[in-house]
């Protein structure tokens, strides 16, 4: 089996590729996340999977790379991390009887085979319709603090929605492995 690096720091998406049994190590990219002038969100996510994987195959250009970046966007604007509670209340009152759209993009790359393959998975979010006091108690248990639109899929988070739109359900967590074992199939890696 080739070696395998996920081009990334997030507890989140190291577990989701742990599903797959693949041998792997994690290396934390280190690239300016900042989007660019008049970039779209699409276009934001997938240069920035692409510049993870790309910044980690520096090092490594005989391994496999896998890099992903997701972004989440209300009413036309990005959506980040909130950072603390009480931003994390902020946005889900905002969100409350509302969509969220989260875009994962993921790159399989390989400098030394010449190999690079990118994917862009969407994902809708429907929230219910949240009282303050169920926002409070949530954000209180999960501490979505460093999870964009402020909750945690994998968690207690789904039960503030009334649907999820994907294609891939491991998208909304961080990393599309159905789009994943697409593209590992293509390069002639078989988990």
């Amino acid at each position: 089996m080739p070696q395998i690096i996920l081009a990334s720091s997030s507890s989140y998406r190291k577990q989701l590729l742990e599903r797959l049994k693949l041998d792997f190590s994690c290396i934390s990219p280190d690239i300016d996340e900042s989007p660019k002038p008049d970039e779209t969100i699409q276009s934001l996510v997938d240069r920035l999977a692409r510049q993870k994987a790309e910044a980690v195959a520096l090092q490594h250009p005989d391994s496999w790379i896998i890099g992903s970046d997701q972004t989440a966007s209300f009413a036309g604007s990005l959506i980040g991390k909130p950072g603390t509670p009480q931003a994390a209340e902020k946005q889900l009152q905002a969100f409350s009887g509302k969509s969220l759209t989260f875009y994962t993009s993921l790159c399989l790359l390989n400098q030394k085979e010449g190999f690079l393959q990118t994917e862009l998975s969407t994902t809708l979010v429907r929230f219910r319709n949240l009282s303050s006091a169920e926002i409070q108690h949530y954000v209180a248990i999960d501490n979505p603090i460093d999870c964009a639109g402020s909750f945690k899929a994998e968690s207690l988070g789904i039960s503030l929605f009334d649907a999820v739109e994907s294609e891939d359900p491991t998208a909304l967590i961080g990393l599309p492995l159905i789009a994943l074992c697409r593209l590992m199939r293509h390069a002639g890696i078989y988990p």
